[in-house]
């Protein structure tokens, strides 16, 4: 019989993916990058162990969206104290930090759990083309 591959943390080999943000919508771009973040995309795909890849996402600030969810999507956060609800608009998070809107969007995308914590730390966003890891020679994310 054959036994169950379990992966090792110790083991994994990862490699560096770079994807521009205004070739994809939002949401396609934040599942992509998730299951590449997580190793989803890898034959050894163990759900309890970090095996995915370091993922730089450059253009983050020519994001786009379809349909009025420009105008409509709202990003809201609540600091637990009467009157401590923040509400920004897409537009605004859009011009004051567009690297929020694809971190957010991916970290929505991973499981709650401890792990989240250490897989989102492989992401990397830029909002122009110009990144800080060319020497890891990162190759183009196709999907």
């Amino acid at each position: 019989m054959n036994k169950t591959y379990s992966a090792k943390p110790a083991e994994q080999k990862r490699k560096w993916y770079v994807v521009d943000a205004s070739q994809y919508p939002l949401g396609r771009l934040a599942t992509k990058v998730a299951n590449v973040l997580r190793g989803k995309h890898k034959p050894i795909f163990t759900s309890h162990v970090d095996t995915g890849d370091y993922v730089v996402v450059i253009n983050a600030s020519k994001v786009k969206v379809t349909g009025k969810k420009a105008e409509t999507m709202v990003y809201k956060h609540y600091s637990g104290y009467p009157g401590g609800l923040k509400i920004e608009t897409f537009k605004t998070v859009l011009g004051k930090n567009p690297e929020k809107i694809i971190i957010m969007a991916v970290k929505r995308m991973l499981p709650d759990n401890r792990l989240s914590a250490q897989i989102i730390k492989k992401l990397k966003v830029y909002p122009g083309v110009e990144h800080k890891n060319e020497a890891q020679k990162p190759e183009t994310l196709k999907f």
